[in-house]
């Protein structure tokens, strides 16, 4: 029986409510149990493969609930596919991802759905799930939502911003928030004031402001803040929970915090960029800045502090990636001239375990409030804990070693994401993957990628487990 057991041995055990010195027996793809190291228990335990794990940690496979593998936008694709995608999220100690599927606009949600279910199928490294994305509310597209919840696609992605592509109306919004909150469904708000962004996109561009920064002027923090605002009403009105989405400045911040204090069941995400990144980037010379065009976009760096404030208090529950990376040449240039043109998107879902970890180091959080903002609480939002987030008997035994210890330069020379630049190039952090196992699995050993495309395997998930 030992031969399909794997054994990890010595480290630090670190979920979101402990940390162990234990052992861990791994047996059929699951974690079969824990054992405090020199135990009698853990010292009885025989395993095919040993791994020592002495001097570093054990940590949960991180989830990350915000990916755009092969998206269309702005007239080309997101550059990652969900091979690389999933392969570079394994590098970087993510073991599950929650993409979007996309309904286009006169379509039905399961022909956007069974799309990404036909690009992703036999393609991943790594488990994945899917949101969707609601572009088309009427009357049929919301008796699909039932149907898709009863499928194990429990949430649903909205658009304030982004006008004649995914925008809904303030009618349309709430009839979806209607139908989740009758249903169970979590809807994820994309909560930019569209229709304002555009008209001073507009006059930017008139007044011949067209370089990347600009892109981070027009979208401004108050039409993030308003629509934030908007977005809690409505879903008072309904009755439903909310997610809002990469959230970016303090102001947005503000109005979540506002709401929790009223006992309501909003929830808030941000992102790494949004962390470590600001509006210098945006305002590199030449065309550089495109590099760092998202939305929301990167805002001035005093709003890090807000951010990192609403993860410690709770105010905000995960950190995802956003991941939707366009190549600096040919993708990103497609807006020289015009930012309005630059593709939407940046390149993280390798860096986010990485660049948690060094806030762990920089006194930001907790190594506790690491695992929960980046596996426990995403895995409990959309419908996936106890079976990912966590190391516990009976949990998928998605596990990383990681080196706490290990210094490295991130760099496009060194990452695996299929995208020619890195947004953290050059910046030098400490602590590193080590080894992965997916469902058991070992699909990175000591810094080598041993999985393949295909083991990755479509989970359906629950519904959100934070509301009563």
């Amino acid at each position: 029986m030992s031969s399909t057991r794997t054994l990890i041995r010595g480290g630090l055990v670190i979920t979101a409510a402990d940390e162990i010195h234990a052992d861990v027996l791994v047996e059929d793809g699951r974690i079969a149990a824990l054992a405090a190291h020199g135990s009698d228990a853990a010292g009885a335990w025989t395993a095919g493969r040993i791994i020592e794990a002495a001097g570093k940690y054990v940590i949960p496979g991180g989830v990350d609930a915000h990916t755009h593998m092969e998206l269309p936008f702005g007239g080309t694709f997101a550059s990652d596919t969900f091979e690389t995608g999933t392969r570079a999220a394994a590098w970087g100690g993510t073991t599950t991802i929650v993409d979007f599927a996309v309904q286009s606009v006169g379509h039905s949600l399961r022909e956007g759905l069974d799309a990404w279910y036909a690009k992703a199928d036999g393609n991943c490294a790594i488990d994945y799930g899917f949101h969707m994305i609601l572009s088309d509310v009427h009357q049929s597209s919301l008796k699909e939502m039932d149907r898709l919840v009863e499928e194990g696609i429990t949430s649903f992605k909205l658009f304030m911003a982004y006008p004649g592509v995914f925008y809904s109306d303030d009618g349309q919004i709430l009839r979806a928030m209607q139908r989740s909150s009758a249903n169970g469904g979590l809807i994820m708000m994309h909560a930019e004031n569209g229709i304002a962004i555009d008209v001073l996109v507009e006059q930017a561009l008139a007044e011949g402001r067209t370089d990347p920064r600009h892109h981070g002027e027009v979208r401004k923090v108050l039409l993030e803040a308003e629509a934030t605002h908007r977005a809690i009403q409505l879903a008072r009105v309904a009755g439903a929970p909310l997610y809002i989405v990469h959230v970016s400045a303090g102001e947005a911040v503000a109005e979540i915090a506002a709401a929790r204090d009223k006992g309501l069941p909003v929830f808030g995400e941000t992102c790494p960029q949004y962390l470590f990144l600001s509006t210098d980037n945006l305002a590199e010379p030449g065309f550089e800045g495109a590099k760092y065009v998202c939305s929301t976009p990167l805002r001035p760096r005093e709003h890090q502090a807000a951010l990192w404030r609403g993860l410690r208090t709770d105010d905000l529950q995960v950190v995802s990636t956003d991941h939707c990376p366009f190549c600096f040449t040919g993708q990103k240039e497609l807006g020289r001239g015009d930012f309005s043109k630059i593709p939407n998107g940046l390149p993280g879902v390798e860096n986010r375990m990485d660049l948690l970890h060094q806030a762990v180091l920089d006194g930001h959080i907790t190594r506790r409030r690491w695992i929960e903002i980046a596996c426990a609480t995403p895995a409990r939002m959309f419908g996936l804990y106890p079976k990912k987030g966590t190391i516990a008997p009976g949990a998928d035994a998605d596990v990383v070693i990681y080196d706490p210890g290990a210094e490295q330069i991130i760099s496009a020379e060194t990452h695996h994401m299929n995208v020619d630049y890195s947004a953290y190039e050059g910046r030098k952090i400490t602590g590193r993957v080590e080894t992965v196992l997916s469902r058991g699995d070992v699909v990175i050993d000591q810094r080598e990628f041993t999985g393949r495309a295909g083991h990755g395997q479509y989970v359906p998930r629950g519904t959100c487990q934070y509301l009563a």
